[in-house]
């Protein structure tokens, strides 16, 4: 059974009990676009308590409110009992909360083209808040008066930019003209949830978009103020015809491909977030240098990347991107053993294609990239080369001690390995025998 079936089911038995109950939401407003809907959220006349009755398996997430996950065919869905709300003094939740009918709960919703409702059993369509109409004409407007369905939860000055990006539609002149406004009240959002949005504003393909009407709203200077400067930014003509720092940044967002890795929008949003702290002209020739600027970048993106709240790994993922990317200039003229480092770092997959987005997104050159590409293909044909020859158990069967000195001489034999100077376990233990035992025949790696 689909997931639409199950859902359509659940809507059946609900109405069997002499129930109201409509799918409602994104599911409606997906379904008339002509999109498969990835969620089925329920609304319905029947009580919480009827709802449990109802259904073998619940939980209770959110039961003063009316709303119950139901589990059914080893999926979610929100059941929630149409309400009215009243008076929200901390910007998210309503102090009074009524049980009532349908048209009262399509209008507590936030916009027109969330509000509709359908009756998938009958396929009846149900909007009372000329949602479809907004729908057709691809815009992003409040259900009632801008200011007052802002004011009833902040998050929402986000989530009419993370809707408009996402569908591609415009945001309505006064919807949009409240968020500018109000558009510092998004500090008092926590930052988990302001993460979420912009982790779906900034998906492909609407992720260009997402950054431009944070920027046009004004809440890019509330969420993200470390960007703002980028937007005066200059860099060097000859290198980015594309103008400053934040048209390289759309940009490259533009081109993000569908099946993107998580990191990888935050790091282009990154990666060059130390330049205008780093901006430098030189007085006579007129050239600027942003020297060190991937340093600096990745102690800003760290902050940020702290203060959204960001998993631990997936920060040190994306600090990681934004400290090394100006590496793959030099990568010609590196080692073979400095190289294949670089292949062989757990990042290096998205490293490179942040490479080549930050080329797409400026002078268009991908001769480095195709020289990583075809690097990392060699690699992959030599898998001998991957693990280390040796390890620590070894070295200390061989007679050293454990300390410092071990973890040192494992990095010697490393970096010989990747430079082909040591193929195989048994060359690399009689080199590290003779080490330890204090041959001459063992010099340490040349200098990169």
């Amino acid at each position: 059974m689909s997931l639409r079936e199950v859902a359509t089911e659940l809507v059946r038995r609900l109405q069997a009990t002499g129930a109201t109950a409509y799918w409602v939401g994104g599911c409606v407003r997906d379904q008339l676009r002509g999109q498969q809907p990835a969620d089925y959220d329920i609304a319905t006349s029947a009580r919480p308590e009827q709802i449990e009755r109802l259904f073998p398996q619940t939980i209770a997430v959110g039961r003063k409110f009316g709303v119950i996950i139901v589990l059914e065919a080893g999926h979610p869905f929100q059941v929630a009992t149409f309400r009215a709300e009243a008076e929200y003094q901390d910007g998210r939740h309503p102090d009074q909360v009524t049980f009532a009918d349908a048209r009262a709960d399509a209008r507590r919703r936030d916009f027109t083209v969330n509000g509709l409702f359908f009756d998938p059993v009958r396929g009846q369509l149900f909007d009372w808040v000329e949602g479809e109409a907004d729908l057709r004409a691809r815009v992003i407007r409040t259900i009632g008066e801008p200011g007052e369905r802002f004011a009833e939860d902040h998050l929402r000055l986000l989530r009419a930019v993370r809707f408009a990006a996402q569908l591609d539609f415009v945001i309505e002149p006064a919807t949009g003209a409240a968020v500018q406004r109000l558009a510092p009240s998004i500090r008092s959002v926590s930052a988990e949830r302001v993460r979420e949005e912009l982790l779906r504003a900034f998906r492909p393909p609407h992720a260009g978009r997402g950054l431009r009407l944070l920027r046009e709203t004004g809440l890019l200077a509330e969420i993200l103020p470390e960007l703002v400067a980028a937007e005066t930014c200059e860099q060097p003509p000859e290198h980015h015809p594309e103008g400053t720092v934040f048209a390289h940044l759309i940009r490259m967002l533009e081109q993000l491909p569908p099946d993107s890795p998580p990191s990888l929008p935050w790091a282009v949003v990154l990666h060059d977030i130390g330049k205008p702290a780093t901006f430098q002209r030189d007085p006579e020739s007129g050239a600027i240098h942003f020297y060190g600027h991937e340093k600096i970048g990745a102690v800003m993106a760290e902050a940020v990347l702290r203060r959204l709240k960001f998993p631990r790994k997936q920060t040190e993922e994306i600090v990681a991107c934004v400290r090394q990317h100006m590496q793959f200039k030099d990568v010609r003229q590196m080692r073979k053993a400095t190289l294949r480092r670089l292949l062989l770092r757990p990042t290096f997959p998205v490293e490179l294609e942040l490479h080549r987005l930050d080329c797409l997104g400026s002078h268009g050159q991908l001769d480095l990239y195709d020289f990583l590409v075809a690097a990392r293909q060699t690699l992959g044909q030599e898998p001998h080369l991957v693990p280390p020859l040796v390890t620590g158990r070894d070295l200390l069967a061989l007679g050293l001690a454990p300390g410092p000195a071990l973890g040192a001489l494992l990095a010697e034999i490393r970096d010989k390995q990747l430079q082909d100077e040591l193929r195989t376990r048994e060359e690399a233990c009689e080199w590290a025998a003779k080490r330890i035992a204090g041959g001459g025949e063992c010099d340490g790696p040349q200098g990169s």
